[in-house]
């Protein structure tokens, strides 16, 4: 069973399938106060954040395609619960300070907190990343401080999922070795949706109908782990909800399991007619509709950070189209500070 700490871990933990036909998946790392989110289409994102004891905070993601001779953009953002912002200007200027010397600025706007580096900026930084600096963004007496912890190895990490390393390119162990080694980018997969059949009568009924036979089918389908709620007893029965699928397929969902602050359904696609026969997609989602199962998850009861999946009906299974997070727990902005997917694809079509 997942816990209620869900959030994030959906992601770092892996992006197991829970559908047949899932996308090829990216990769999920972290160290210390850095993680990677490398996606699908071998694109990389790195984020870095303060550690917990700066009373300003600050985190930066790094970007970068794959393919040679790409180049890494840089966002700075800036901790939104922040009392000092009252008394700085609409824009407030930043002195980017490393090992207590000047090696850039950069301009935020204090409505976004948020700024991309210029490239004299971005080099100086990626430097100090690859090895223990202290990074600062400063304004006046104001100092937001960028941890480095685990920063060298997690840029490692990128560099070896894109093939970089031994490259002039390499953000860490840079080397000799022909650009033309560097692997290329791959394009996101396709995913035409499923048209979804129309609702009948029966389907109204269906889970009541048929209720014995599929509490059977559904515990026989799935684990007492994964689906703790379903084994449970004295508090009776959880639900069943059932949608159409197609003419002779439909999905049944039930309560799988509940965490402090956030709950999990089980989805299966089943026939309409015995045998059921159910095929078992994800216990991670929270909601369907529209050929489209989701589930967003909060890290912890604050809300900074989130985990989010998609599994999307393309007439014949669902296959997970999207996998992302939006990074740790380490209030930055309500609602999380970055988009970190693993698993992107490009959907088309109407259900």
């Amino acid at each position: 069973m997942i816990s209620g700490a869900v959030g994030v871990g959906l992601v770092l933990a892996g992006m197991a399938a829970g559908a047949q036909g899932a996308s090829s998946q990216g990769l999920s790392f972290s160290h210390k106060d850095w993680e990677l989110a490398c996606d699908n289409t071998r694109t990389c994102r790195a984020a870095g954040y303060s550690d917990d004891a700066q009373t300003h905070r600050v985190s930066v993601q790094l970007e970068r395609r794959a393919g040679a001779h790409t180049a890494v953009e840089v966002n700075l953002m800036l901790g939104q619960e922040d009392d000092a912002y009252e008394a700085l200007p609409s824009t407030i200027p930043l002195d980017l300070v490393i090992n207590g010397k000047r090696a850039g600025s950069v301009s935020v706007e204090r409505n976004t907190l948020v700024a991309t580096l210029a490239a004299a900026e971005t080099k100086a930084l990626l430097a100090a990343l690859a090895g223990t600096s202290t990074i600062e963004w400063v304004h006046g007496d104001i100092r937001w401080r960028l941890s480095d912890k685990g920063s060298s190895a997690v840029l490692l990490k990128m560099d070896e999922f894109q093939g970089r390393i031994g490259t002039p390119g390499a953000l860490v162990r840079t080397g000799t070795r022909d650009e033309k080694n560097v692997l290329p980018p791959l394009p996101a997969p396709e995913v035409v949706r499923g048209r979804l059949a129309a609702a009948r009568p029966g389907d109204a009924t269906f889970d009541v109908t048929h209720a014995a036979a599929l509490r059977e089918m559904l515990r026989s389908a799935t684990t007492e782990e994964d689906c703790s709620l379903f084994f449970e007893s004295g508090e009776g029965e959880p639900d069943i909800d059932v949608w159409r699928l197609t003419d002779t397929k439909l999905l049944v969902a039930t309560p799988c399991w509940r965490g402090a602050y956030n709950a999990g359904n089980g989805y299966w696609v089943i026939n309409q007619v015995a045998p059921f026969d159910p095929v078992f997609v994800t216990t991670e989602g929270s909601e369907y509709g529209s050929g489209e199962i989701n589930g967003d998850y909060k890290g912890r009861g604050l809300g900074d950070c989130w985990s989010s999946k998609t599994w999307t009906w393309d007439g014949s299974t669902f296959v997970l189209t999207r996998a992302t997070s939006t990074g740790m727990c380490r209030m930055i902005a309500p609602g999380g500070a970055w988009e970190l997917p693993t698993v992107i694809t490009n959907v088309t079509g109407k259900p």
